[in-house]
């Protein structure tokens, strides 16, 4: 096989989720077609790569023209809730649902051993002063049900203190033990949500 085509097969292959097979698909499909699907790809992810940043304050992905992100900027998201997510795809997928309207933390991971994480890698050292300077009184946890996401969990609820005065809640009924996010349908992510535990 010809090392340029294997090198990008590499690269997709290194996406989460995707395998070397699914990527040596994408990587085919994408050379093979006609309609400059490959350039304009490329182009897409370099513009995006130059002018995509996470948000200072929350961790969201933004354009750095605009600073802090929709959320951030959004006055009525200020209603005291932060809801602490570990990447993106679980802001998109409780955005979809619409089944929280505060503000949102991305950490970017969870506290693991095995992994190598360690809370210097997490974005959670930000959480104590977003806390007072935007007056927040819950931080909600929607963290994957696993041991990972438990003991994050509980590091970040010793981070901000429990003498904080801040309530501190994790969703509910209908996230099953290992489950993440982005493999709930809004029906349960809405029970799950709306009957979140005080911890």
């Amino acid at each position: 096989m010809n090392s340029k085509i294997e090198k990008l097969i590499k690269q997709f292959a290194k996406l989460p989720r995707l395998g070397s097979r699914a990527a040596q698909r994408i990587v085919l499909a994408l050379l093979q077609d006609k309609t400059g699907k490959a350039i304009n790809l490329a182009n897409a992810l370099l513009e995006a790569a130059e002018s995509i940043r996470p948000c200072p304050v929350c961790g969201v992905l933004t354009d750095v023209e605009t600073g802090v992100c929709e959320f951030c900027r959004d006055a009525s998201r200020a209603n005291g809730q932060i809801c602490v997510v570990r990447d993106l795809s679980d802001v998109w997928t409780l955005e979809k649902s619409a089944v929280f309207q505060g503000r949102y933390h991305i950490i970017g991971g969870l506290i693991s051993g095995i992994a190598g994480m360690t809370p210097e890698d997490l974005n959670i050292s930000k959480l104590p002063e977003r806390i007072t300077a935007e007056k927040v009184s819950e931080v909600i946890f929607a963290l994957p049900n696993t041991v990972e996401g438990k003991t994050t969990q509980h590091y970040i609820m010793s981070v901000i203190g429990l003498d904080a005065g801040v309530k501190f809640s994790e969703l509910a009924s209908g996230v099953p033990l290992g489950g993440d996010l982005d493999y709930l349908d809004d029906g349960t992510l809405t029970l799950a949500f709306g009957g979140r535990k005080t911890l």
